[in-house]
């Protein structure tokens, strides 16, 4: 580029067609379109597809495996590069105590075919990586691993373990993408801990001919940083030491080591703030985080996020039988985008029609419950008669789990009832004492009480199946984030999807809807909130028990949310920012 801010044409051998990039640069889209050999690339460092061996910590991988299916149902060319980590953990009850149990997996058991082996440089040494990949119609699940990659999240945030996994799945991933001939029209960055898949890719423009600065628009304007973190101080920062061990020996261009090197600030560096630099298009997850995420650019100017609110697979979370009952009362299509017309249809459904259905849902739960003791080591049956509320998401302070639980005798009250039950399930990362001593503790509380014992259960190792029968089969879902520190969350989408109703706070991607769409609590602090969640539960279990009632609400939130939630509409909405009209 010179003075003028023109660019100077020189071709390149196998790295882009230079004359259709500066043609592109100035109409502000794309070089090309996304086709079979330029397929969209997703790299995310969890995802969370168990049917195909992949598990993950909680609603980011949730995420990243719902989009490669739902890209799959739209004919979308899409590979998601994330690691195959040949260990996972399960957490089990013994002796009333929670434990982890270490599981190996081979890949090989979930139809995972070895392409071949790549190798990239760490710790003064070379480490092999094992290239695998799962191909669909017209996606593919391409991962890196070798045996000693560990677990998801093993050892600390910013340690050299966690920085492996990440330059492993970066540049390891970016080699693999050229091992089977694949050329990204687009890469999106799942979170932060991908941003060495752009790094990558800028490395091999600017050493194979490509001027620095034009490698820099190149990639610019190629990657999609997509934020889930509402505040950039709560990221985890490496040291310059670090990276000379484990990232400057995978650099091959001098100049993208400088570039690098200048993000340092005291020797250390938040990979926010040079994905940041590397990704002109920037993405938030909800209209709510993409207004309120605090994030600075190197000149400390505030970064603006587009909004594109995550949503979900509804084939895979929608029980079949009320999926169907959209398609037959007309409020959604085959490709499960809504009716023009669809807050008419759902005026229609009526309160037999959400009973019946919300029955299949908890015969759905009880098979999946029948292998998943709670706390006691008792197995659950519930009846269509009984009343369920749930708290099922990841377990961590800001999600509060132990809200309800604050005054014992309150919470028993409202369940005495109506003889409610309440099931909790959600996972804690290995080696978060803060959150297994706060689940001990209410553990402890519904010990000892009699009611409490019977009638609240907790169970262990939450996950994906799990997650799908309480959708399904309980009552009423329980969502209450601290509210300004919940980026989307996707469980309570699962929920009203399912047509149960919805108490929560007006965080994430609930507040894309009107407070008046689901139960909303509220209030000036902790205390406030916690009085407005019981006074919400006991709402609840009225409005469930009266037709009239259980149809305005559930009517409600479809109306409200239904537009929110869908996958479809989410990745539509992506194609629509990366490719402008």
């Amino acid at each position: 580029m010179n003075d003028d801010g023109q660019f100077f044409y020189h071709p390149l051998e196998n790295i882009e067609d230079t004359d259709v990039f500066y043609e592109a640069v100035e109409r502000k889209h794309l070089t090309k379109a996304i086709s079979p050999e330029r397929p969209y690339t997703y790299w995310t460092i969890e995802m969370y597809d168990q049917e195909n061996g992949l598990r993950g910590g909680g609603g980011l991988g949730v995420l990243a495996a719902d989009t490669r299916r739902v890209a799959e149902k739209m004919g979308i060319p899409f590979v998601a590069v994330t690691p195959f980590y040949p260990s996972e953990s399960k957490q089990l009850m013994k002796d009333g105590m929670l434990t982890d149990e270490h599981v190996a997996k081979d890949y090989r058991k979930f139809g995972f075919k070895l392409v071949d082996k790549i190798y990239i440089k760490c710790a003064g040494g070379m480490t092999e990586l094992e290239v695998i990949e799962k191909k669909f119609k017209n996606t593919r699940i391409l991962s890196i691993t070798e045996p000693n990659f560990g677990e998801l999240y093993s050892d600390t945030s910013g340690s050299d373990h966690r920085l492996y996994q990440e330059v492993a799945l970066g540049f390891g991933g970016y080699a693999a993408l050229k091992l089977v001939g694949l050329k990204p029209a687009i890469i999106q960055l799942n979170e932060v801990a991908t941003f060495f898949a752009a790094l990558a890719r800028l490395d091999e423009l600017a050493s194979n001919g490509m001027d620095f600065y034009e490698a820099v628009v190149y990639t610019r304007k190629h990657t999609l940083y997509t934020n889930h973190t509402l505040v950039q101080a709560a990221e985890a920062d490496f040291s310059y030491e670090q990276f000379e061990r484990y990232v400057f020996p995978n650099l091959k261009s001098l100049a993208v080591k400088k570039w690098l090197a200048d993000k340092f600030h005291n020797g250390r560096i938040r990979l926010s703030s040079a994905t940041i630099e590397i990704a002109e298009l920037r993405s938030g997850v909800s209209k709510l985080h993409a207004r309120v995420a605090n994030y600075k650019d190197v000149a400390g100017e505030r970064v603006k996020f587009k909004a594109i609110t995550n949503g979900i697979d509804l084939d895979k979370w929608v029980l079949p039988e009320i999926l169907q009952f959209y398609r037959e009362k007309g409020i959604l299509d085959k490709a499960n985008f809504l009716s023009e017309n669809y807050t008419e249809m759902v005026q229609k459904i009526e309160a037999e029609e959400i009973r019946d259905l919300k029955s299949r849902g908890r015969d759905i739960l009880n098979k999946i419950l029948a292998d998943r003791p709670d706390q006691n080591g008792r197995i659950l049956k519930f009846s269509e008669t009984d009343f369920i509320f749930d708290f099922k998401r990841r377990f961590v302070d800001y999600k509060r789990p132990d809200l309800p639980f604050r005054d014992p005798l309150r919470l028993r009250s409202i369940l005495e009832k109506r003889g409610a039950h309440y099931i909790i399930a959600g996972r804690i990362h290995t080696g978060d004492t803060n959150m297994l001593a706060k689940l001990n503790s209410v553990l402890e509380v519904i010990r000892r009480d009699d009611y409490l014992r019977d009638h609240v259960h907790y169970i262990a190792d939450y996950d994906e199946k799990l997650a799908y029968g309480l959708s399904s089969g309980s009552n009423v879902a329980i969502n209450v984030p601290i509210v300004g520190l919940e980026a989307c969350g996707t469980s309570w989408m699962k929920d009203v999807a399912n047509l149960n109703l919805l108490i929560s706070t007006h965080d994430g991607g609930v507040a894309d809807a009107s407070k008046d769409a689901y139960f909303n609590v509220s209030g000036g602090d902790d205390h406030e909130e916690f009085n407005n969640l019981l006074q919400r539960m006991e709402e609840a279990i009225a409005v469930w028990d009266n037709d009239f009632d259980l149809e305005y609400m559930v009517k409600l939130q479809l109306i409200g949310f239904l537009p929110v939630v869908s996958g479809t509409r989410m990745m539509q909405d992506y194609l629509d920012y990366l490719f402008p009209a």
